[in-house]
């Protein structure tokens, strides 16, 4: 079966369903999404993952999990997400240390947050992206905001199978904030380890800069 590489497009959150997430993996090429319905726990830490501004006063779980493997001279080189049943999906880690490669059964959360630390790259099988992956279609001005945007609403990405309109809608009560007040927002949120609003700051930021 050949395998199709997926780079993570964003994390979405739910106004509907508290304490619902969705990871979003692109196809590298092509335009097919992989909605992945995640924890709020794991959504933080992979947002910390990919807000590398953002360096937690201490380790979380997965950080923890790399330094460990870090000391033992373990490396991740690939994630597989090999399977789906019944709405959930099942993935492999592919480790090695010292030329001998193991395969460690993961949540497909986990087995992310892990290959973002790790720099490695993640892959799924064809037959699963031909099962579950959606085109998502976007309005002419929202496919001109897409790179600095890519808040996509869980609500409507949940609904299997349906091609669907998509409400890029950023948190709005940051838009009234100063540089200077997001930036002591984002320090007092780090301090106090809410990393979700943390990157949900670092975003805004982003996008003014």
């Amino acid at each position: 079966m050949s395998l199709v590489r997926l780079k993570i497009k964003g994390i979405s959150y739910s106004q509907t369903q508290n304490g619902a997430y969705a990871l979003i993996l692109n196809e590298v090429d092509g335009d097919r999404k992989l909605p992945i319905v995640i924890g709020a726990f794991e959504a933080q830490s992979i947002a910390i993952a990919l807000e590398k501004e953002i360096k937690p006063p201490r380790p979380l779980t997965h950080d923890l999990f790399k330094n460990f493997c870090d000391r033992f001279s373990i490396q991740v080189k690939q994630v597989i997400i090999h399977k789906l049943v019944d709405g959930v999906f099942y993935s492999s880690i592919i480790s090695e240390k010292e030329g001998q490669e193991e395969i460690i059964d993961a949540r497909t959360s986990d087995a992310i947050a892990l290959a973002l630390r790790f720099n490695a790259p993640i892959f799924t099988y064809k037959t699963i992206l031909d099962k579950a992956g959606i085109f998502l279609k976007f309005s002419a001005q929202e496919k001109e905001e897409e790179d600095s945007d890519e808040s996509i609403l869980v609500d409507e990405i949940l609904q299997e199978g349906e091609t669907v309109e998509i409400d890029s809608n950023p948190t709005g009560a940051y838009r009234e904030m100063s540089l200077e007040e997001l930036h002591k927002e984002l320090d007092k949120a780090v301090a106090k380890e809410d990393y979700e609003k943390a990157a949900k700051l670092r975003d805004e930021i982003s996008k003014r800069k």
